[in-house]
């Protein structure tokens, strides 16, 4: 298989890539959107869940400062992960506006803005996926030392 250079060789935006970029970039638009509604929804669920938790039977035996605790804790955990969801989505939303604009106006610049954005967007959730792999193995990790030092 040959390597090809893409700047020696002259790759160019057929009317079906074009057609494909712009139907991708309106389901883009489409999926940040509702990204960001359940980014919102997460943020008003840090606030509420956790004091209603503290209510239900096995929690309303607590301590009153393992009860708070537990609440601030769940409002921390709710927070970041809205705002760790919404850098993509983000990134989407933005991906998509710069490709429609693109495709109507005929602009490289948003064209390749658009590229820079979804590239941004799979950095984010590769980065996102190393870590997550690495706190699993290090649970794993954790645990297998923990087995072992009980028997």
């Amino acid at each position: 298989m040959e390597n090809f250079d893409l700047l020696s060789n002259d790759l160019q935006v057929s009317p079906i890539a074009q057609t494909y970029l712009s139907e991708s970039a309106k389901w883009g638009k489409f999926l940040a959107i509702m990204g960001f509604i359940l980014c919102g929804i997460m943020i008003v669920i840090a606030f509420i869940i956790p004091s209603f938790m503290v209510k239900v039977p096995p929690y309303n035996g607590m301590s009153e400062s393992f009860g708070s605790g537990m609440r601030v804790g769940m409002t921390v955990m709710y927070l970041l992960f809205a705002v760790l969801f919404f850098f993509p989505c983000l990134y989407l939303y933005k991906f998509s506006v710069k490709m429609q604009s693109a495709a109507k106006v005929v602009s490289q610049e948003n064209f390749e803005e658009s590229l820079m954005n979804l590239k941004s967007m799979f950095k984010f959730y590769g980065i996102f996926t190393i870590i997550i792999l690495s706190v699993y193995a290090l649970a794993f990790i954790i645990g297998m030392i923990a087995l072992t030092m009980k028997g």
